[in-house]
């Protein structure tokens, strides 16, 4: 297929209509106020260097530089926000992928810059700098100094950081470079006469028509194969680049240095892989009834997503109304926020247009808007990710509200919580209307979205991580990462969820770890869909005992925003995820998914 005949199947992005954009003017009304900040900023920036010597004599020099600072630093996320954004919804403009790399350069250059900062202040007497802490221009960056004096072991001297902050942006060529093939160089053929894309690969693949979806899954599978070595040299590199800075910082390896910060016990991570393992028989027993349901002799990968019932068209206005009548118990300023962020104010950009990138996210805009970045469908899995990032810009936008820019913004294991309970209170609103009207297979159209949001979560999530986990020791030990290891390891995890229930391509399973550049390249970050969806679920569970207490203590976990690690957050609002507890009884409800999905299923004829 030549170029010009896939840009026929999707329409360019300047014919995508205004109302399916974000609005991403509020952040520079023309890419020429952006050019305008590009040239102003990097000057800001080189002013901070001027505080360097100076912290140490007062606490009024000190909250002078973090004010400075902040407001630059500001300034940074609104210019990197607009530039990424743009990259996001077309990657074959040019201009685009431009100031993405320009943004990123200028990002490292504010780190280079601003790495004097603290090494100079743990130089201080930490007596000294302990008692500024109550100097009211101090009381907005108390929380920021005190976490910097809990990680005093691991900052080195301002030559040093100053050294780390500039590899910054070297160290980061290879995860623009493994998403940037994946999402415009890479072609992934046709399936059912259609061209496949990043936008439309998870409708293609869950089509009722099964050659449809086994040319979709194969095709895509195939396109990230013909590049596996690259991409193995890339993450590989990511990998080592990561090991190199944890021993820079004087961690003993690279999981502690990313927990280590966010006070997240590193058991975290291996009772949630533990659990996963001992509760694989569930994804076993699963396999089966959907092959016992589809009627046919063996379950292929291609398989896992066709749909049980009748796909039911879902309008992006219809999935507002849904989200915002789920989101009822949280109370009526929640909900008109949600309402006008997703319809008048132009949060989310969901149009499907040429050149768009796969997956979803929530930006947070630099405190100007929570942006929402996705593709819709109109199926049910599209409401489900609409709900799912709504919840981190809730998140976002009730947490800006009640901090200033001073206090940390929220983890990324916080974030995963606040997502998977939007979906999980929508979903159980929506199954007690199914229930009730007596609508099975809409009943079994959630169901499949709540089995295919797990199989996501509980599923991939773990086996990712599993692979990272194994990566990363692999390099720490001085081993080496290549592509056939790498469609290896990934094609033995997955056979532990499998088990006998799926019939594994293993060639094709194993490239499955080169398709998830934007998790894996984030380090250490699949297994925090896990730990957020099991908090969440718990979170949710709290309202059929306590609606009000309940929706105090969660309002109260999204408003704590960064003031609060996340464990201690989570603790507050009841849920403690230092005990396997909450990760077991997700499972359970995973099970009962599973009991009821039987359950319906019997009762109907076969459609084989």
């Amino acid at each position: 297929m030549t170029i010009t005949e896939r840009k026929a199947a999707l329409p360019p992005r300047a014919d995508v209509p205004r109302e399916q954009t974000w609005d991403i003017e509020a952040l520079f009304a023309t890419p020429g106020d952006w050019e305008a900040e590009s040239q102003a900023l990097p000057t800001a920036i080189d002013a901070l260097a001027a505080y360097t010597g100076k912290l140490g004599g007062s606490p009024e020099a000190l909250a002078a530089y973090l004010r400075e600072s902040d407001e630059v630093e500001l300034r940074l996320n609104r210019f990197f926000s607009y530039a990424s954004m743009g990259a996001s919804v077309d990657g074959r403009d040019a201009a685009a992928a431009a100031r993405r790399d320009r943004a990123s350069a200028v990002a490292a250059q504010f780190g280079s810059v601003t790495a004097f900062a603290e090494p100079e202040l743990l130089a201080l007497d930490e007596e000294t700098l302990r008692g500024w802490l109550g100097h009211p221009d101090l009381a907005d960056h108390r929380i920021r100094i005190e976490r910097i004096l809990r990680d005093r072991p691991h900052v080195r001297s301002a030559e040093v950081e100053e050294l780390l902050g500039a590899v910054q942006a070297p160290f980061s060529s290879e995860r623009g470079i493994h998403p940037a093939l994946a999402n415009m160089d890479l072609r992934f053929g046709t399936a059912g006469g259609e061209t496949v894309t990043q936008g439309n690969v998870d409708r293609l693949t869950s089509a009722p028509d099964r050659e449809v979806r086994r040319q979709a899954w194969e095709n895509y599978a195939d396109a990230h194969l013909a590049v596996r070595h690259a991409q193995a040299g890339m993450y590989a590199t990511n990998v080592r680049q990561n090991v190199f800075l944890a021993r820079a910082r004087r961690y003993p390896d690279a999981i502690t240095a990313t927990l280590d910060p966010d006070r997240i016990p590193t058991q975290v991570v291996t009772t949630l892989l533990d659990t996963y393992r001992a509760h694989t028989p569930t994804w076993h027993r699963y396999w089966n009834v959907r092959r016992e349901w589809l009627g046919l002799p063996e379950l292929r990968e291609y398989d896992v997503k066709a749909a049980l019932v009748p796909p039911r068209p879902v309008s992006y206005e219809q999935a507002v109304e849904w989200i915002a009548e789920g989101m009822a118990p949280l109370g009526e300023d929640y909900v008109r926020d949600l309402r006008a962020g997703l319809t008048v104010e132009r949060w989310v950009d969901y149009a499907e247009n040429d050149g768009k990138r796969q997956g979803a996210y929530s930006n947070g805009g630099g405190r100007v808007k929570p942006y929402i970045f996705m593709t819709w469908n109109g199926t049910v899995s599209s409401y489900s990710t609409l709900a799912h990032e709504i919840g981190h810009s809730m998140h976002s936008l009730l947490s800006q509200r009640e901090h200033p820019f001073a206090v940390p913004r929220y983890t990324l294991f916080h974030a995963e919580v606040a997502s998977n309970f939007n979906q999980a209170m929508v979903r159980q609103h929506l199954l007690k209307q199914a229930r009730e009207a007596g609508d099975t297979d809409f009943e079994v159209a959630l169901i499949e979205e709540a089995l295919s949001n797990f199989h996501r979560y509980f599923f991939i999530m773990p086996t990712l991580a599993a692979f990272e986990l194994e990566c990363y020791r692999r390099i720490e030990a001085g081993g080496t990462l290549s592509a056939p290891d790498l469609i290896t390891l990934t094609a033995d995890l997955l056979q532990q969820g499998y088990g006998k229930g799926v019939k594994m391509d293993r060639e094709r399973s194993g490239i499955l770890w080169a398709q998830f550049s934007t998790h894996l390249y984030a380090n250490f970050y699949a297994y925090q869909y896990a730990t957020g969806i099991s908090a969440a679920h718990q979170l949710l569970a709290q309202f059929s005992e306590d609606p009000e207490g309940a929706r105090k203590r969660y309002l109260a976990f999204l408003k704590s925003g960064g003031s609060l690690d996340p464990i201690d957050a989570l603790r507050e609002a009841g849920v403690d995820m230092l005990s396997p507890e909450p990760v077991e009884a997700t499972f359970r409800t995973l099970a009962g998914y599973v009991d009821r999905l039987e359950e319906l299923l019997a009762a109907r004829p076969s459609p084989k």
